[in-house]
C-alpha cells in the first residue's frame, strides 16, 4: 500500500470538507447528483472518444498502481544479473538456460533467452530496446488517460455550471426552483476543478512516476545483459550498473 497517496487523498478531502464546515456550511450541500452525472459522465465520455479501447482499459486498470505499487527492485534485479554473470565466467552462455524459466517477466526471459542462443551484443540491445520504448509509449499512453480527464473535468464543470443557470433563468418566475439550479451551477464546477487538481491530474502524474521506474529498472537490465555478453567482469558491471540504482 502507497501510504502517501492514501494520506495524500484523505487530506485534501478533509481540509476542503473541513474548511465547508469551518465556514458554517453543510458537508451535504457538496453532495449534487445531477452536478456529479453532468461532470462525471461528461468527463468519461470524451476520454474514451479520445482513446482507443486498449488505452482505455490499461488506463483503469493501471488506477490500482496508486495505492498498490508495481514491484520496482532495481537491487534485485542488479543481484540477479551478477549472479548470472558469475555463472557465465564459470561456465559459458549455456549456463545461464536454467535460469530462463524462473524470470516471471517475459520481457526478462526473452532477453536472457536471446543472451543463451548466442545473439551479438547489438542485436540484442536493438530488440530489446525496441521493446522497452514500446512497453513506455503503451504504459505513457494509458497514464495519460487521467491526464486528459484532468483536462476535460473543468470544462465539463463549466457546462454544468451554464446548465444550472439556464434552469434558473427558465424558473425566474418560480423561486422555490432557483435553489435547485444555482446548486447544481456552483456544485458541477467545484466537482470539475477538485476532480482535475486533487484527483484527475495527481493520479495521471503519479501513474507516469511509475512507469519511468520500469522502464529504468529495464534499462538497467539491458545494460547488464550487454555486459555479460561482452563477458565483462561482474565487479566492472557491478560498478556500471550503481548509477541506476541512485
Amino acid at each position: 500500500m502507497d501510504l502517501i497517496s492514501v494520506l495524500g487523498l484523505s487530506i485534501g478531502l478533509i481540509a476542503i470538507l473541513g474548511g465547508q464546515a469551518l465556514e458554517g456550511g453543510h458537508v451535504g450541500s457538496l453532495l449534487q447528483l445531477t452536478a456529479f452525472l453532468i461532470v462525471i459522465g461528461g468527463t468519461l465520455g470524451a476520454v474514451m472518444l479520445q482513446s482507443t479501447m486498449r488505452v482505455f482499459l490499461e488506463g483503469v486498470g493501471m488506477l490500482k498502481w496508486v495505492f498498490v505499487p508495481p514491484k520496482h527492485a532495481p537491487e534485485a534485479v542488479l543481484q540477479m544479473l551478477l549472479q548470472w554473470s558469475q555463472t557465465a565466467r564459470r561456465g559459458g552462455l549455456l549456463a545461464l538456460e536454467p535460469f530462463i524459466d524462473e524470470q516471471q517477466e517475459l520481457f526478462y526471459r526473452r532477453g536472457l533467452q536471446m543472451l543463451v542462443d548466442g545473439a551479438e551484443p547489438d542485436v540484442l540491445r536493438d530488440t530489446l530496446e525496441l521493446e522497452l520504448s514500446a512497453f513506455e509509449h503503451h504504459h505513457q499512453e494509458a497514464a495519460k488517460t487521467w491526464m486528459a480527464a484532468g483536462g476535460y473535468a473543468p470544462t465539463i464543470g463549466i457546462l454544468g455550471a451554464v446548465m444550472g443557470l439556464i434552469h434558473v433563468m427558465e424558473n425566474l418566475s418560480d423561486p422555490s426552483k432557483l435553489g435547485s439550479g444555482i446548486a447544481v451551477a456552483f456544485v458541477a464546477t467545484i466537482y470539475g476543478v477538485g476532480g482535475a487538481n486533487l484527483i484527475f491530474i495527481p493520479i495521471a502524474n503519479k501513474l507516469k512516476h511509475h512507469v519511468s521506474r520500469k522502464v529504468a529498472e529495464r534499462e538497467l537490465f539491458i545494460e547488464g545483459l550487454i555486459c555479460i555478453a561482452n563477458g565483462e567482469n561482474p565487479r566492472i558491471i557491478e560498478a556500471k550498473m550503481q548509477g541506476y540504482l541512485v
